[in-house]
């Protein structure tokens, strides 16, 4: 059965890629929680500062403390884009891209397992969707972890699962069946 390694490929690949769930909670939202905390202190503080008029302690604020406030509100909101964004790119990259292509090797070895076809044109078709995953969501993940060498190898991912796509669609077309093909 040419699609199982696909079905195992798939199967070990969603679980790296779903524990990237917990490991965004555990790892990163507590920098996300600080940084807002932060940004809520530092803008805190100037909504304050407006409400008295610019003043602290009944003192009128000088434009440096003023502009020092603006800037520490300003940095605050910055820090929580940034801390932010960095978990947006997990669960948008690596995250939700991995899960899917997880799925897409799984029903792809499932439905090779109902085409008949040359073995070759399905070992093709199955390695071109492991090879497109791991170069695609794979890159993705490491590229995430700080290994920047993978964003060069990135860019061959895609092409490849959409090739992977094209060939499953004519190889049902040419050989689709009802039940189990022995290969």
């Amino acid at each position: 059965m040419i699609g199982k390694k696909n079905v195992v490929f798939g199967f070990l690949f969603l679980v790296l890629t779903a524990a990237l769930g917990p490991y965004m909670i555990v790892k990163m939202m507590p920098d996300v929680a600080k940084a807002g905390a932060e940004k809520q202190a530092a803008v805190g503080r100037l909504q304050a500062l407006r409400e008295n008029n610019f003043e602290e302690n009944l003192t009128p604020l000088t434009v440096d403390k003023i502009a020092h406030a603006n800037t520490d509100g300003i940095l605050a909101l910055n820090k929580l884009a940034s801390s932010e964004g960095i978990v947006d790119g997990v669960k948008a990259g690596p995250h939700a891209h991995g899960n899917l292509e997880s799925l897409l090797n799984i029903a792809a070895g499932i439905v090779l397992c109902f085409i008949a076809v040359t073995r070759i044109f399905k070992q093709i078709i199955s390695w071109i969707f492991i090879i497109g995953t791991v170069l695609h969501s794979g890159m993705l993940y490491l590229l995430n972890f700080g290994m920047e060498w993978a964003g060069m190898l990135l860019p061959l991912g895609p092409p490849l699962v959409l090739l992977g796509l094209l060939l499953m669609g004519i190889a049902a077309a040419m050989g689709f069946r009802g039940e189990v093909v022995r290969d």
